[in-house]
């Protein structure tokens, strides 16, 4: 199943890593790889992670970065698995929900 970011998901990702770099070197890389092996884990198993919110948004699941305070929000499609966003866990929990 291909994976498809919302453009501020994908700033997001970057911006992550750019602040994980800065900290120390090779931390951004470590972060990056942590975040590729959940994107794989949810390419395998797409419904293994639960529902953000059932009630208020019934197709949006989460998925946590193992190692850093990150969760990867995505619905799943059709033809593909969508990241709405790359999130700071410590960041206001409702920031995404205007890309809905």
């Amino acid at each position: 199943m291909n994976i498809e970011f919302h453009p501020e998901a994908a700033t997001e990702l970057d911006e992550a890593v750019d602040y994980y770099e800065a900290k120390e070197n090779g931390l951004g890389l470590d972060f990056a790889a942590e975040v590729i092996a959940t994107l794989n884990r949810i390419t395998a198993y797409p419904e293994a992670w639960p529902l953000l919110c059932a009630e208020l948004y019934p197709e949006i699941n989460r998925a946590l970065v193992k190692r850093y305070p990150y969760g990867i929000l995505y619905s799943v499609e059709k033809d593909r698995i969508y990241i709405v966003a790359v999130m700071n866990l410590s960041r206001n929990p409702e920031y995404w929900k205007k890309r809905m």
